[in-house]
């Protein structure tokens, strides 16, 4: 079971990032999948999240608007698409499978497998 994480990079502030985390070992429709972020010296973040069954999604109250979470299930990979980046959204980027009750979906400590993380920094 593996999940792989990729797409960060660095982008000018107003630019934009379409984050990619392809699963291997497993089916990523019987999971809800999060994206969480960290930087050093604080907790990891949640991001946004998409459900296993109905198609539900989750964001962040300073990532509403601004991204976007989609799933391919026939290339078993969640997209992040992020645009309107700021400097504020500098950090390492996860993405998370779990399937644990979607009430659930914000905390980090309710997700099993993780992926290795991906540096998204925002700077002019």
């Amino acid at each position: 079971v593996q999940l792989q994480a990729s797409g960060g990079g660095l982008v000018q502030p107003g630019g934009s990032l379409r984050l990619a985390c392809v699963a291997s070992g497993f089916t990523l429709d019987f999971y809800n999948i999060g994206w969480f972020r960290q930087v050093p010296g604080k907790e990891r973040e949640g991001v946004s999240c998409s459900s296993d069954s109905d198609g539900g999604t989750y964001y962040s109250d300073s990532m509403r608007g601004r991204f976007t979470i989609s799933r391919d299930n026939a290339k078993n990979t969640v997209y992040l698409q992020m645009n309107m980046l700021k400097p504020e959204d500098t950090a390492v980027y996860y993405c998370a499978a779990s399937k644990e009750p979607w009430r659930y979906v914000r905390f980090a400590s309710r997700y099993a497998f993780w992926g290795q993380g991906t540096q998204v920094t925002v700077s002019s």
